[in-house]
């Protein structure tokens, strides 16, 4: 494999290895170093009989997110009597857009969480990856890992409530307004209430069910997605944060979660899993 070629196969998912690795460590500059560790590990080992080679970087760059989370919660339970160390930035101006991109209340919530939690919770519910590969990472059993996933939506859904965030009313007009382009197949609309950088993701159980792709990128693939579609699903509050779901019969089969910034849709996480809608709290909007 020549170089330029292996090269070429690592670019193609750095966009997302840099994605998870910021939301699993709240650090631009971690999240380069991390990203930068990944590629070392990747180009020293053959990976011509890998057949989901994004899979496999994800798993590498969660593992070593894993032991920055883990070694950063050693210094800081050693210096107890001292103030938690400050992460320095390279960029703060691209850690304060990425933050807006995850939502600052959320972040707050996920330095809360033991490396553990946090891994699984970014993962399954922001990157749609699955409990058996998760399980894979931390060592555990796949039961295991949904319940450490589960115990950290709780804390999320928590800290969510405490911080608020934005008001429920414009988060309804956005959604609406998304719901409405969409199933009257108005595209230019569905761009102007997308972000340009938008981010989908999509659990198993959706991609199984025809959802096109485990991860979205880009206003124009998103509006070219949902163009003429959701015809039936209906705006609500998901633990308290906009989303919207399709229940037939008044039974949630699969459910959208939004990311609102600046009046825009940032990122959807769609999920079709019956396990894990169960444990969300689910709410029509106020009229």
């Amino acid at each position: 494999m020549s170089d330029e070629f292996t090269v070429q196969r690592f670019e193609e998912h750095r966009e997302h290895l840099r994605a998870v690795a910021y939301r699993m460590l709240g650090s631009s500059s971690e999240a380069d170093d991390a990203v930068q560790e990944t590629w070392m590990r990747f180009a020293r080992t053959d990976t011509a009989d890998v057949e989901n080679l994004r899979g496999w970087l994800t798993t590498v760059v969660s593992r070593i997110c894993l032991n920055l989370l883990r070694s950063r919660r050693t210094r800081r339970e050693d210096a107890l009597d001292a103030e938690p160390p400050q992460i320095a930035a390279s960029d703060p101006e691209a850690d304060a857009v990425m933050a807006d991109s995850v939502g600052l209340a959320l972040q707050v919530v996920l330095d809360s969480l033991n490396p553990a939690e946090r891994l699984a919770f970014v993962l399954h519910d922001l990157f749609g990856v699955p409990f058996d590969r998760i399980a894979q990472v931390l060592d555990r059993t796949p039961e295991a890992t949904r319940q450490l996933a589960s115990r950290a939506r709780r804390h999320v859904r928590e800290g969510r409530k405490r911080e608020g965030g934005t008001d429920s009313r414009q988060q309804k007009t956005v959604v609406e307004a998304f719901l409405a382009a969409a199933r009257e197949g108005r595209f230019e609309d569905l761009l102007e209430v997308l972000d340009p950088d938008i981010v989908v993701v999509a659990d198993e159980a959706a991609v199984a069910t025809g959802f096109g792709g485990r991860e979205v990128l880009g206003a124009k693939a998103v509006a070219e997605l949902f163009n003429g579609k959701a015809a039936a699903a209906v705006p609500v509050l998901i633990d308290g944060s906009a989303g919207a779901m399709w229940a037939p019969g008044g039974k949630p089969r699969s459910v959208l979660a939004f990311t609102i910034a600046e009046g825009r849709i940032a990122g959807i996480a769609i999920t079709n899993d019956p396990e894990t809608i169960a444990t969300l709290e689910l709410e029509t909007f106020e009229s």
